[in-house]
């Protein structure tokens, strides 16, 4: 018997070797020094899922096998902390590099780090720090620079955030794998070497770092806590949230399985009513209600029934009810012999429970028939809004649909007390825009179409739609959602508090004066998010409406693109699109007026426009302006006839420090308002300039500004343009260290 025992065990532990993620080895550890470790990971070949979740530890320390990398803390929710080592690089006083760990690299491929529980950090006062990241065949890389001329006064400073003196932070992006990081300075710390000589960058968990400015002579840490995303991924470790659901066999029974919010692979989550490890065979255990607080009336001839995954509530025998608290509770059952009149009172009760039955039958017909009906309205309504073509044009640009959140009438009509006429921001073209105040307090700004059904606007309402959904940019009004079940299309956007740059501009309507050095950051500004829109969007975007009502100022007067109705996508393949002519008197190109090609240059002529109307002051078109009507073709006369001076603004004048940049703008402006397309420049150029303007009037550290700025006057000054004109073209020396000096500016941001 003895024996036959032992057969019929080695036949069981055949039967099972093969289900190798069910069964989990006797003497696996669940702990390694203080760290936990949770089932799917383990410590060797038969404690964890997988290879991914295979562990090492040296009897104190838990770490990735053939690795340093410590593992801190594992979270059965889907998070790792783990230790990471600061990129350093010092420097002694004569410039020469000390110490040399600027580099720092996690290669961890199964895994990506948390774009919602760390810090991209850089601290030290002429220091640059990198983030990068190799995903899908790329690299990305995202970063941070701080700067200050002097040991900030201890007092002012003790306890201060992380906010940019001496130390900056920004957000790292999402599904980051593989990451490195590392430091520089700009000017190996000699001009801060007393008080500062090393430069630090590292990620680190939110929370777990808080910046001191006895940072700047010494960090007291070598190695930063840093969190990863963990998740169960197929085999070859790259499947996406998109992917068709995931097998359930890894999860437990009593489990349900659910597609990662990192986009990478899926997570066990226990079914309600269950608790426990839902990646582990016995994890997932009923959770006994009963012996806990719930919503039985014990106290009140109720008792508490457990049953697996819930519970339920009974009345105790000779009462009757539902044992609930918020329910009918338990009260005491009455026989009808005991009271004569009960029944007679129980027939009542049924007559009039009856008739109450037949009144709220009726009126549940007539509110289910009223709601069909306001459903049909709505649903008519979405197919007129062109509701169907949306969603089908949406679902063509994957990853940008989640974006757009779809609201409905109630919430907007509340939003803006009925569309109520003090809430009107202002009218255009394509429609009129109201203030609304959510129910979170959010202030937004809705776009309600002019008239409903004409197939003209639905096509400019479906086509804003489609390109805000695919634009991120600090610079471009951001798109919140629409409501497609109103009688007209309304869209949903972020509020930009201060009007618009022609209400700054326009001395009729704003009596402050807009510097000179803000207008040009505005510009700049604006170039960028067209620059964005030409190049580094998914799918290449022509605005086809810049100017300056367009251009919207928050309270900081930074600029936001706005009213995307007559844009178009043009996709990379095509330099050109043949169109119906569409734009605005003043602004429009006058190539694509009359030719109907439209082109990225299209822009560009707009967008000159708008630079010749902050140089001057002026409106692009004004029929009582004796000279000339239209503001560019006055603008390029008065060039020619160099007459520059008398058009510019004479706010603008009474600088004499602006000079310079004044005639830098005023040429680029001329630049961009050729006749002829091909010879303007690109909008990517045209914002490097502007980016280059400002880095010259920003960073003092550059060494021979002031004499760079008098050469470059004199050039200015004498050397003739193509049209004739004294000052009207730059140096290629000032142009080359111009473009120089914003690559630098911008690669160091």
């Amino acid at each position: 018997m003895e024996m036959m025992g032992l057969i019929l065990l080695l036949v069981a532990i055949a039967a099972t070797a093969g289900e190798a993620q069910l069964s989990l080895h006797p003497g696996c550890p669940h702990k390694c020094g203080s760290v936990d470790i949770p089932y799917p990971f383990g410590v060797g070949r038969h404690c964890s899922l997988n290879a991914f979740f295979n562990l090492a530890c040296n009897g104190t320390t838990l770490h990735y096998p053939g690795s340093n990398i410590q593992i801190l803390n594992i979270s059965i929710d889907g998070q790792m902390d783990i230790s990471m080592y600061v990129s350093r690089i010092c420097y002694n006083k004569s410039g020469a590099v000390d110490l040399d760990l600027s580099f720092s690299s996690l290669k961890i491929p199964a895994f990506p780090v948390s774009s919602s529980a760390n810090k991209f950090v850089s601290v030290g006062c002429d220091t640059y720090g990198y983030l990068n990241s190799f995903q899908d065949g790329q690299n990305y890389s995202t970063g941070c620079l701080s700067r200050c001329n002097r040991r900030p006064p201890p007092a002012e400073n003790t306890g201060e955030p992380c906010s940019g003196i001496g130390c900056c932070q920004v957000d790292v992006p999402h599904r980051m794998r593989n990451i490195t990081f590392e430091s520089y300075s700009f000017q190996n710390h000699t001009n801060v070497w007393a008080f500062n000589n090393c430069s630090y960058a590292f990620v680190a968990k939110k929370g777990s770092f808080e910046f001191s400015p006895s940072y700047l002579e010494r960090l007291p840490f070598n190695e930063s806590r840093l969190v990863l995303d963990w998740s169960v991924v197929d085999d070859d470790a790259r499947q996406e949230a998109t992917a068709p659901s995931p097998p359930k066999s890894v999860c437990n029974p009593n489990a349900i399985s659910q597609n990662s919010a990192t986009g990478f692979g899926y997570r066990c989550l226990c079914k309600p009513g269950y608790h426990g490890n839902p990646y582990h065979p016995d994890g997932c255990q009923d959770v006994n209600e009963c012996d806990q607080p719930n919503d039985c009336d014990i106290k009140a001839h109720a008792q508490c029934n457990n049953f697996d995954g819930g519970h339920n509530c009974s009345c105790l025998p000779g009462y009757k009810g539902d044992g609930r608290v918020d329910g009918t509770r338990c009260t005491l059952e009455t026989p009808f012999h005991s009271n004569p009149n009960l029944l007679s009172l129980i027939i009542a009760l049924g007559v009039c429970a009856t008739l109450l039955v037949g009144f709220t039958l009726v009126s549940m017909l007539c509110w289910a028939h009223k709601q069909r009906t306001q459903k049909l309205i709505r649903e008519r309504n979405f197919e007129r809004n062109g509701g169907n073509v949306l969603l089908q044009r949406l679902s063509q640009q994957q990853g940008y649909a989640d974006r757009t959140k779809i609201y409905n009438q109630v919430e907007l009509q509340n939003a803006t007390d009925n569309f109520d006429e003090d809430r009107i921001l202002g009218r255009g073209g394509q429609g009129t825009v109201y203030k609304g105040i959510l129910p979170d307090n959010t202030p937004v700004a809705i776009k309600k179409s002019r008239v409903g059904g004409d197939p003209r606007q639905i096509k400019d309402f479906i086509n804003e739609v489609v390109v805000l959904s695919q634009i991120n940019h600090r610079n471009v009004v951001k798109l919140l959602g629409c409501c497609l079940e109103t009688e007209v299309p309304l869209l949903v956007y972020e509020f930009v508090d201060n009007g618009t740059l022609l209400d700054h501009i326009n001395p009729s309507k704003n009596e402050f004066f807009i510097s000179w050095e803000t207008r040009l950051r505005i510009a700049a500004e604006t170039a960028e998010a067209i620059s964005y829109l030409h190049s580094a969007a998914s799918i290449p975007i022509i605005h086809r409406d810049i100017k300056s009502t367009n251009i919207l100022l928050d309270h900081n007067h930074r600029a936001k693109v706005s009213d995307f109705g007559a844009s178009r996508l043009v996709p990379l393949d095509e330099t050109q699109a043949a169109t119906v002519v569409q734009g605005t008197l003043g602004y429009l190109d006058p190539e694509y007026l009359l030719t109907g090609q439209l082109n990225e240059k299209s822009d560009v002529y707009s967008f000159g426009v708008v630079l010749v109307e902050l140089l001057t002051g002026n409106k692009a078109v004004e029929f009582n302006r004796p000279e000339q009507p239209n503001l560019a073709m006055s603008f390029v006369s008065s060039i020619k006839e160099d007459r520059l001076w008398e058009i510019l603004d004479r706010q603008l004048l009474d600088q004499k420090k602006n000079a310079a940049q004044l005639k830098e703008v005023a040429f680029l402006a001329r630049r961009c308002i050729r006749i002829n397309g091909e010879e303007r420049p690109t909008m990517k150029e045209v914002a490097m300039e502007l980016e280059g303007l400002i880095a010259m009037e920003r960073h003092p550290w550059m060494k021979g500004r002031d004499a760079m700025a008098e050469e470059t006057e004199y050039l200015l000054v004498h050397v003739p343009d193509e049209y004739g004109a004294a000052g009207t073209s730059n140096s290629s020396g000032y142009d080359t260290m111009q473009k120089q000096m914003a690559f630098e500016i911008e690669d160091g941001r």
